[in-house]
């Protein structure tokens, strides 16, 4: 299967490599293909520069939004949670129709300083991943994975043998199950795939950002996650 990654962060290259590890042909997608490569900048976690890890990654596959939208038969949203709307944007509505599309991205609101809230709008009555779905009505939105750090994300047997929980919502049954499919393939298993029901869902696994940002403040660690004990 082809699968578009929308954003080339830490958290679209580690998903980018293992899911060429499992043999998808994956292409990121970018706001502007030669500045990207063209960037010396290192990123926010002091990695080396984009064009270098893609360099070392030549199984991968570079393009704009768009051009990874229209290459992927799944897609992916990697990007900041305050952009990601913009990005899909130019990804392109028809590009992305009859597709399904996971959402990891958080919407964030880093404008006083750390730790961050949620931005105004995308919490508590609404979601990030409710607005994908309302801006994009012929895609099918997942929401998962995005309430853990990126490496848990791709492996979560580096957390408590794997046994900690993953919530997944979305409208579209058969969606949700072909994403499951791909999360077993990470690791996940089928007991610890928490499904919450519709995208509204994704409004409750946006707001255990604040309360997980606290906890890797204090333990300066990402290999933590949450279980439900019942």
């Amino acid at each position: 299967m082809k699968i578009a990654i929308i954003g080339t962060g830490i958290v679209g290259k580690t998903i980018a490599s293992r899911l060429v590890e499992l043999d998808y042909e994956i292409m990121m997608g970018t706001r502007n293909v030669s500045d990207k490569l063209a960037s010396t900048a290192k990123d926010n976690y002091g990695n080396p520069p984009f064009s270098e890890w893609f360099k070392l990654n030549s199984m991968l596959k570079l393009g704009s939004f768009a051009e990874a939208a229209a290459f992927g038969e799944l897609v992916i949203n990697a990007t900041n949670g305050s952009n990601s709307v913009t990005a899909l944007i130019l990804a392109g509505a028809k590009n992305l129709a009859g597709k399904v599309l996971i959402d990891i991205a958080n919407p964030l609101d880093f404008s006083n300083g750390m730790p961050p809230s949620l931005l105004p709008g995308l919490n508590n009555t609404n979601s990030l991943g409710e607005e994908i779905q309302k801006t994009f009505p012929e895609t099918m939105v997942v929401k998962t994975l995005n309430t853990m750090w990126c490496g848990l994300m791709i492996n979560p047997n580096l957390a408590g043998n794997g046994d900690h929980v993953n919530f997944i919502s979305g409208n579209d049954v058969k969606a949700k199950n072909k994403v499951k499919d791909i999360l077993k393939q990470f690791g996940w298993k089928d007991e610890n795939i928490f499904d919450l029901g519709d995208i509204t869902g994704a409004r409750s696994t946006e707001s255990m950002l604040p309360i997980w940002l606290r906890i890797i403040g204090v333990t300066k660690s990402g290999a933590f996650n949450f279980k439900i004990v019942r």
